[in-house]
């Protein structure tokens, strides 16, 4: 039996042309999520930073008519290289990030499993899969593309940082060949 069409998972890699310790850098941040990210809004956060046990709320809202209430609990992390949290609310399951640094840059790997919980949403899954897909992709490429362009901007003589996908590297450890500046 698959996946139910109400449960978006994400598996993918992608290279930052900076060392882990900039990207955690970066993360830690929290104060500036909402000013990189426009799908993000009354966002919160409960503790002291990128903490295990730090509470991180807020709203999604994807280019698609649907808005969602979540709540992100911090459950490991380990500086410049695991989080891994919980999420609830109208969405539920689990995140995780993990900062590998390859040569002179980073493989951030990212991974989540989340149902959605709000009934109108389910019954749209069933009726419109492609669209809630696309939807939550633009999400995650412009998520990426803007914190990609947040640390160009903190990276001294860097020319350029690229955020690139650097596809599916299958469970296994491979060397990742920078993107092309």
């Amino acid at each position: 039996m698959g996946v139910p069409c109400y449960v978006m998972q994400h598996a993918a890699h992608y290279w930052f042309a900076v060392p882990p310790e900039e990207v955690w850098a970066a993360i830690e941040q929290l104060d500036q999520f909402e000013q990189w990210w426009g799908w993000l809004g009354h966002f919160q956060v409960e503790g002291p930073g990128l903490r295990s046990g730090v509470v991180l709320r807020g709203v999604v809202a994807p280019p698609v008519p649907y808005r969602m209430q979540v709540e992100v609990q911090l459950q490991r992390c380990v500086p410049c290289r695991v989080v891994d949290a919980l999420v609830s609310g109208d969405l539920a399951g689990d995140a995780h990030l993990t900062l590998d640094r390859i040569s002179k840059g980073t493989v951030a790997s990212v991974a989540w499993s989340l149902e959605m919980r709000q009934m109108p949403m389910r019954v749209a899954a069933r009726l419109a899969y492609p669209l809630l897909r696309w939807g939550h992709d633009r999400v995650v490429e412009a998520t990426v593309g803007a914190f990609g362009r947040h640390l160009e901007g903190r990276a001294e003589g860097a020319a350029s940082v690229v955020a690139a996908d650097v596809g599916d590297l299958g469970g296994q450890r491979r060397p990742v060949e920078p993107a092309p500046h």
